[in-house]
């Protein structure tokens, strides 16, 4: 069975299982390891979770396919795929600062289809299905009526590579005068989550994982929102380069830019990024 609501509720079973842990740890554990980068952060509760997560997913759903950030990969056969980011927003979890989650996604047939969100030290849960809309610790939400990016509260992130870091610097320094204001949380789940609730009213982001919006695109979607996402290009274009869902999933690449927003800023607010160059520009591949 694949139903979507049947896969959000096991989601969240599993998510609440590590989440007393990460509450408990947060601020007082030591870096294990890096990544990419000396920014880019893992520790040993970042593992632990990941392979309590991955094991109650299999030991339910054996066929299931698993794709994890911390490593874990395996093969399924039923169409199914789980995302896993065990702790999004790791940097935070490390200085016990907000802005951390457990974030764990569901496709069926490459569409993301159930999301659950869950923000260990606020305690909030965000949930989707397909079909079944988005709710915050089980009220249903949704995203803003915000239509103009003057008067629109704006989150991003930034990449782990110092070039990356410097191209969305300069690109913020455009954006920034033509919005209301920016946030920069350091965990792209709850910035999805956070458009979900009209906690803000946009997000946008260049270089993530799969495992990093899988979640929160439903979240965002099942609220009203849209996600849309476009491709860098090396030379400009005169317009920005979107790509599928669908045709992300299967072929996910380090260049696309994740938008999300309600359907009326989507148009004003692809125009001020592609303007500001956040849309365009050199494809680093890190």
């Amino acid at each position: 069975m694949s139903d979507p609501a049947d896969l959000r509720d096991l989601a969240l079973a599993i998510a609440r299982e590590v989440v007393p842990e990460l509450r408990r740890r947060a601020g007082g554990v030591d870096v294990s390891a890096t990544k990419s980068t000396v920014t880019d952060l893992v520790t040993e509760v970042d593992c632990w979770a990941e392979e309590r997560i991955v094991a109650r997913i299999l030991d339910a759903r054996p066929d299931d396919a698993v794709l994890a950030e911390e490593g874990a990969g395996v093969a399924g056969t039923s169409g199914v795929r789980w995302l896993v980011d065990p702790i999004d927003g790791t940097t935070n979890f490390v200085y016990g600062h907000p802005g951390f989650s457990v974030s764990i996604g569901v496709e069926v047939d490459n569409r993301p289809v159930a999301g659950v969100v869950v923000d260990p030290l606020l305690g909030d849960e965000f949930c989707a299905a397909h079909g079944q809309g988005t709710t915050r610790n089980g009220r249903p939400v949704w995203v803003s009526s915000v239509g103009d990016p003057a008067a629109a509260l704006v989150a991003t992130g930034f990449a782990y590579n110092s070039e990356r870091r410097r191209l969305q610097a300069e690109a913020l320094a455009t954006i920034l005068p033509r919005v209301r204001d920016v946030r920069r949380v350091g965990g792209a789940a709850l910035d999805l989550a956070s458009v979900s609730c009209g906690r803000v009213d946009a997000y946008f982001e260049w270089g993530l994982s799969p495992w990093d919006c899988s979640a929160g695109s439903v979240l965002v979607t099942e609220a009203g929102g849209v996600i849309t996402l476009f491709k860098t290009t090396s030379s400009a274009p005169p317009f920005p380069v979107a790509v599928t869902g669908e045709e992300a999933s299967m072929n996910w690449s380090d260049d696309l830019v994740v938008m999300a927003t309600n359907r009326d800023l989507a148009k004003p607010l692809t125009e001020l990024l592609f303007e500001a160059g956040a849309l365009s520009g050199p494809s680093l591949n890190y």
